[in-house]
């Protein structure tokens, strides 16, 4: 998909609803009620249905023809993560509470036998050609505490190891492989498009204040050595051509170019005060980054790494998502009112404010 799109669609966090916005008037829809809250959203690649976590741990459908929510699908408290193969024929959606990711078969809405996973999990990707996800776990499996009495007999289990895992899941049985040791507190997960490395942000800072990235080698599921970033690195964007992966350092203001045929890391691109979100365009040649704290958005030039001048979009700038015909960036703004502020990629212009609901958390394209 290389066009113009029909809509972008934005779930309201508080609101517990979902705002499609047509594209070509950037005039919003009616909210579309699905829960009590709204979270994460993906939407099938033949464009007929949207899906949405909600805090009342439920998905739900919502067909994007008649903007009609359907019967919820129940899979378990504090779903979040929501991702749908290349093909459209399953959903996945980790659920915190249960550390299980659950899939759900899109003729049917309805979900499968839970996958085991590692604690608290927080982000999937799925590799191109659909063959394996890869859930990344805030902190691996342990024992139970020991008893009070275990301590006083010199019996007790060192304390609970904060290491985060990834598990790769091989999708045509929905097995789960062994976890694979990455960073502590590990929060950002991506995929080349080639798939073959899968890269994990690890906020937990050294003593230097600096977090690391560890890549994985997707042909055998194996960790490599960190890689050396700035603060508390929060996102990653990898180019089109799998080249290069910038990860957002929220604590240090800058993005960190890494080179993935050497995994090696660039110097830093200063970008602002607290970003915390990234995209980059379809041609590879402009990374676009959010700025939670100044409330904009820095064009950063991949072909030279060097940052362009903030564009301003409001207070709270936190997610953004460009178009696959690369004309537009649109990027959720977390203010009072909640809003959706389109960027003109090729002057780098921002439009007027679109009205979302309440606490807009994240948005999806609609083909």
């Amino acid at each position: 998909m290389s066009g113009p799109v029909r809509a972008v669609y934005v779930s309201n966090g508080r609101g517990g609803t979902v705002t499609p916005i047509a594209t070509a008037t950037g005039v919003p829809g009616p909210p579309i009620p699905i829960g009590r809250t709204a979270g994460s959203l993906a939407i099938t690649p033949n464009g007929e249905t949207a899906y949405v976590t909600s805090d009342d741990g439920v998905v739900v459908p919502i067909a994007t023809a008649t903007a009609a929510a359907g019967p919820a699908i129940g899979v378990g408290d504090t779903p979040d993560p929501i991702v749908i193969t290349p093909d459209g024929k399953t959903v996945y959606v980790a659920v915190i509470s249960t550390n299980a990711v659950i899939p759900i078969a899109t003729a049917t809405n309805r979900p499968g036998e839970p996958i085991e996973v590692g604690e608290r999990p927080r982000r999937i990707v799925i590799t191109p050609d659909g063959a394996a996800a890869y859930v990344l776990n805030q902190s691996r499996p342990h024992p139970p505490q020991p008893s009070y009495e275990a301590w006083q007999r010199g019996e007790a289990r060192a304390p609970r190891d904060r290491r985060g895992t990834v598990i790769a899941i091989d999708l045509a049985a929905n097995t789960p492989g062994e976890p694979i040791d990455v960073g502590i507190d590990p929060l950002a997960i991506a995929i080349t498009p080639d798939g073959k490395t899968v890269y994990v942000a690890n906020t937990h800072t050294s003593g230097r204040g600096l977090g690391t990235v560890t890549p994985i080698d997707t042909a055998g599921n194996t960790a490599g050595r960190p890689i050396q970033v700035g603060g508390r690195p929060w996102a990653i964007a990898i180019t089109p051509d799998s080249a290069t992966a910038y990860v957002v350092n929220r604590t240090s203001g800058t993005v960190t170019p890494i080179a993935t045929a050497t995994n090696t890391a660039g110097p830093p691109i200063q970008v602002g005060a607290e970003p915390c979100a990234i995209a980059i365009t379809p041609d590879g040649a402009t990374a676009y980054v959010c700025d939670w704290k100044a409330g904009t958005v820095t064009p950063i030039a991949t072909a030279t790494n060097t940052a362009g001048t903030p564009i301003q979009v409001g207070d709270r700038a936190r997610g953004i998502l460009i178009t696959p015909d690369g004309k537009t960036a649109y990027v959720v703004v977390w203010g009072e009112p909640g809003t959706v502020v389109p960027i003109a990629t090729a002057t780098n212009t921002a439009g007027p404010p679109i009205q979302v609901g309440d606490r807009p958390y994240a948005i999806a394209i609609l083909p």
